[in-house]
């Protein structure tokens, strides 16, 4: 049961489009008609109306809604198309705890709503809580199919833009927060780097287009290590040399997986496989350097990076922000400065 419903009742549900799509963001949204009973819908959390009250099936469901028997009051925003005080008192008559215009801003009703139904939370924090749900799902459904087969590439899609909107909405804080209350070691990884890349590309002011690039191959970057023994993927501590032999395999493996996917662009793919290389040389699974190691994947690269270094484990603290980015800087000739320099301003200048 999911506790987290709020229902839109609505007389014209074209008009109430932008309404529904805002509430989306905070919640799951369930839209009805004045037909509405009330008791067989399951359990909700709020209501708004955006119906015209002056109908008398509209005042008829809202009676419906108020004597449901055994209910605590529900908080019910009431979106009225009149500013008369005589509209107001039969909103509050039928149980609406809130009256507010039909012209409003959705955003500015979601809020109000959130104000009702989630006093301690923000508009931020529930949005970034849905959004990393609704990436989670995309991610366990990809990460599973990846132990055995090819990846849905198409489905991949619908986890790019709740990345974005969630860095866009609420911060990278409270993406890794929310993150990071996940157990799983690869599906929370590819969630933070996910989330570190969405920041850094926004803060680059890079195209709408090169944005959804790097998020999509920032959550599939380490597909391959689906394929990974779990002793040896979840070994607390350092791997020994076979063991690390295994694990660097999963560059490849990941490039192979997505390749036999099909439809999957050339960034995605070279970040998969090359988000280990080095400028110098040093590192796997090509030994690329210098100019054969791209801008996407020299940027990822020092996503992935700092997301290993700042991730939470039951044997180890994460690491602050502040010595996470000196051993960036420390990296040089292994990383490029200055985009090394432009990620600390970006996570510095991330709320």
């Amino acid at each position: 049961m999911d506790r987290s419903v709020i229902v839109v009742v609505s007389d014209r549900p074209d008009r109430s489009k932008a309404l529904v799509d805002a509430v989306g963001s905070v919640a799951e949204c369930r839209v009805v008609g004045l037909d509405e009973t009330w008791d067989r819908i399951g359990a909700f959390r709020g209501v708004i109306a955006d119906i015209t009250l002056g109908r008398p099936e509209a005042r008829s469901c809202l009676r419906r809604l108020a004597s449901r028997p055994g209910r605590t009051r529900t908080p019910l925003i009431c979106l009225t198309r009149s500013d008369s005080q005589s509209v107001f008192t039969e909103a509050r008559n039928l149980g609406a705890t809130m009256c507010l215009s039909a012209h409003a801003e959705p955003r500015m009703v979601v809020g109000s709503l959130v104000r009702e139904v989630w006093p301690e939370k923000t508009v931020a924090d529930l949005v970034v809580t849905r959004e990393v749900k609704r990436t989670g799902a995309v991610m366990t459904s990809l990460l599973k199919s990846a132990q055995t087969g090819p990846v849905d590439m198409p489905a991949l899609e619908r986890g790019i833009e709740p990345v974005l909107d969630a860095i866009h909405e609420g911060g990278l804080t409270r993406w890794l927060d929310e993150v990071w209350t996940h157990d799983d070691v690869t599906f929370q990884h590819c969630l933070l780097v996910s989330g570190v890349a969405a920041a850094f590309a926004q803060s680059l002011q890079l195209s709408k287009a090169d944005c959804q690039l790097l998020t999509r191959a920032a959550l599939v970057h380490d597909v391959g290590k689906s394929r990974i023994p779990l002793n040896i993927l979840n070994k607390p501590g350092r791997l020994d040399d076979d063991e690390r032999a295994v694990m660097q395999t999963h560059a490849p493996l990941g490039h192979e997986i997505l390749k036999a996917s099909g439809s999957c662009d050339p960034v995605t793919l070279a970040v998969t496989r090359h988000h280990h290389e080095m400028l110098d040389g040093s590192g796997y699974p090509d030994r690329l350097s210098a100019a054969a190691i791209g801008d996407p994947v020299r940027l990822l690269t020092i996503c992935d990076i700092y997301s290993a270094l700042i991730e939470r484990r039951p044997y180890k603290a994460p690491m602050p922000t502040r010595d996470a980015l000196a051993i960036l800087s420390g990296m040089n000739g292994r990383l490029e400065g200055g985009l090394v320099q432009a990620f600390a301003r970006a996570v510095q200048d991330t709320p």
